[in-house]
């Protein structure tokens, strides 16, 4: 399946709209998308990011990758994902490998329509005026269909991409 990272969609928004919160996101980059969600959710935690900032009101890096996050495991199919991930979680633990990124496929015009209400939605629950929210699902919608999808090698059968001419870059 061809998409994007929620991971550099949301590093590419909050560098956009909120370039204070960069630290933050550089920071939440060295951990897993599932310790990321649980950390910016609050789930299990009081310090809901684990390194001293307690109160999380406002901060576009977790409206972002929430929204994202839920998203993207809807359109994968949320109980199918959960059952392979659960003997995945047990085959990851023996390999010691984190299990793989959260991608966001292509969406179409409803789904983006939906994604930009989720983002204004859960922005102005967060405090965020109605403008600012507005102007970060503006941002979220943009990354999310102008962005180049997710690189890595070749999925089996698929052939890497080369230039005209046959030329190996």
């Amino acid at each position: 399946m061809s998409g994007r990272r929620v991971r550099d969609i949301v590093c590419d928004v909050v560098a956009q709209v909120a370039p204070n919160e960069v630290v933050l996101v550089d920071g939440l980059l060295a951990l897993d998308d599932a310790a990321v969600v649980r950390r910016l959710s609050g789930r299990g935690r009081r310090d809901p990011l684990g390194f001293g900032v307690t109160e999380v009101a406002a901060l576009v890096t977790a409206v972002v990758w929430l929204v994202l996050d839920q998203v993207a495991a809807t359109l994968v199919g949320a109980a199918v994902e959960r059952a392979g991930r659960r003997s995945g979680a047990w085959l990851r633990r023996l390999s010691r490998r984190p299990p793989p990124p959260a991608v966001l496929p292509p969406l179409d015009r409803a789904q983006l329509a939906e994604v930009h209400q989720r983002v204004v939605e859960a922005a102005t629950r967060r405090g965020l005026t109605a403008e600012r929210a507005a102007e970060l699902a503006d941002a979220v919608v943009a990354a999310s269909v102008l962005a180049e999808p997710a690189s890595g090698p070749p999925e089996e059968g698929e052939e890497a991409d080369e230039p005209a001419g046959g030329e190996p870059r």
